[in-house]
């Protein structure tokens, strides 16, 4: 083979290489388990093929992780992730950048930067539970935390509490100061999914 030919065959073996990966999304995922967060409590970035379902996909691989979709007559479902399997009124939901779509993962399309977040929901007369946003405060070591419905509309949680190295500290209005700490801030509140997690 001449000297030509193998850097043609080099190159091209680079493209193809590059090619799939810059056509991927960078998607921002997180997986919230019933008990404990699966994976992601950070928000990190994935590169995710084009649905929201790729980035349960994405996020499985990353995190080593078993979900397994049904097929249905509406769809592709997904009705386990990790240990626990959808039953009754509980099972597996997820919202993209805070709001629950009306159709299932596999149409929704994603862009650059979205927020994809799955989680383990009970179902009650009035849907889902509210997913919970923790957002850095206006002071250093201050932080906000939000209910989401399922529209995507935020009200402050009231009452939540933020955890940062086995400490827990009540947000009575919502928003809370915990003075100098180290390790990822978490917020939880009963009856709503636990929150992402900040530094």
């Amino acid at each position: 083979m001449s000297r030509r030919l193998c850097i043609f065959v080099a190159v091209l073996a680079t493209a193809l290489l590059v090619v799939p990966a810059a056509l991927a999304l960078r998607v921002h995922v997180r997986v919230e388990g019933k008990t404990q967060t699966i994976y992601g409590s950070t928000e990190p970035t994935l590169n995710v093929n084009a649905n929201a379902l790729d980035a349960l996909e994405s996020a499985s691989v990353a995190g080593e992780f078993y979900y397994h979709v049904a097929t249905t007559s509406f769809g592709p479902y997904v009705d386990q992730v990790g240990r626990y399997v959808a039953a009754g009124s509980y099972g597996w939901v997820f919202k993209v950048n805070g709001v629950s779509p009306p159709v299932g993962a596999d149409q929704v399309k994603l862009k650059d930067g979205d927020r994809v977040l799955w989680y383990f929901a009970v179902f009650g007369p009035k849907g889902g539970p509210p997913t919970l946003s923790l957002r850095a405060g206006s002071k250093r070591n201050c932080y906000r935390v939000l209910a989401q419905d399922d529209t995507g509309k935020t009200t402050a949680a009231r009452g939540a509490r933020l955890h940062v190295s086995g400490r827990s500290v009540l947000a009575r209005t919502g928003s809370a100061c915990l003075g100098a700490h180290r390790g990822l801030v978490t917020a939880t509140l009963n009856g709503a999914v636990r929150s992402n997690a900040l530094r």
